[in-house]
């Protein structure tokens, strides 16, 4: 198990080498305003093809929990200071259409290339553990690289798990901005460490639309409209929760902050 878990760990640093040179070769040949779609690609296609190996070595190989979570959380800080100008997520940007910090249209095909990337690193993991490297890989291979659906609950509990877990890291994202990312990156990332911990027995906690195509869809076990309503819909509800009650919050305990942009009153002449 030890020589596994070390061909997996140089996988992920190999998949973060080659996501970065693929960033400097999209940005060489991309215009300046197709920065934000390069990067998104790169970002998601690292995140989907880091978390296919590490859901690997949870399910396939039978790593310890404590290990598991150890390796999320690892993996969560690098992927964040690694690309801070990436999201990764749609429902990172579905907030930023909220708040008017990104266009509607903008916001589509940066999701576009998002669910790109998700499809190209489903198709990409197969083809690395058809290499046979470790026994977990040639195992892997033996099984015809079939996955089961971690959805072990009913429909609506399935839903609500991935509402909550979105909710609880896009309330962290929001809290922690004013942070310096050096400290900001460990807070997101021991949240979604947590997450993972309480509801992965639940459906994953994957809490991310685009992750969960790459990593859930083709599992057996659920169909596709029930996929879409747990990974997508609850999450992208889990998102607006959190985004309008922080945003109600705010203004409650925080009135002097939201006078600042409140017009100015002319002054009355005498």
């Amino acid at each position: 198990m030890d020589a596994d878990l070390a061909v997996s760990m140089s996988v992920l640093v190999l998949i973060v080498l080659l996501s970065h040179v693929t960033l400097w070769l999209l940005l060489r040949t991309a215009a300046v305003a197709d920065t934000g779609y390069a990067v998104e690609l790169a970002c998601t296609f690292q995140l989907c093809c880091c978390s296919h190996e590490l859901r690997l070595l949870s399910e396939v190989g039978g790593i310890h929990p404590h290990l598991a979570r150890t390796l999320t959380y690892l993996a969560s800080v690098v992927h964040g200071l690694t690309f801070r100008g990436g999201i990764g997520n749609p429902c990172g940007l579905i907030e930023r259409v909220y708040h008017a910090r990104l266009s509607g249209g903008c916001a589509l095909r940066r999701i576009a290339c998002q669910f790109a990337a998700a499809i190209l690193a489903r198709a990409v993991l197969p083809v690395v553990w058809c290499l046979g490297l470790s026994g977990l890989h040639v195992r892997q291979k033996m099984l015809g690289f079939r996955c089961i659906s971690q959805v072990h609950t009913t429909l609506l509990e399935a839903t609500a798990a991935e509402l909550a877990c979105a909710f609880a890291v896009q309330t962290v994202v929001t809290h922690t901005q004013a942070l310096q990312e050096k400290y900001r990156v460990h807070a997101v990332a021991a949240i979604i460490t947590t997450v993972a911990a309480a509801g992965g027995s639940v459906t994953g906690a994957v809490s991310n639309p685009a992750l969960a195509f790459s990593t859930q869809f083709l599992c057996s076990g659920t169909s596709f409209l029930e996929n879409c309503v747990v990974f997508w819909l609850g999450p992208v509800l889990g998102t607006l929760a959190s985004v309008l009650l922080s945003d109600q919050l705010s203004q409650v305990f925080s009135p002097a902050a939201q006078s600042l942009y409140l017009p100015l009153q002319p002054k009355k002449r005498t």
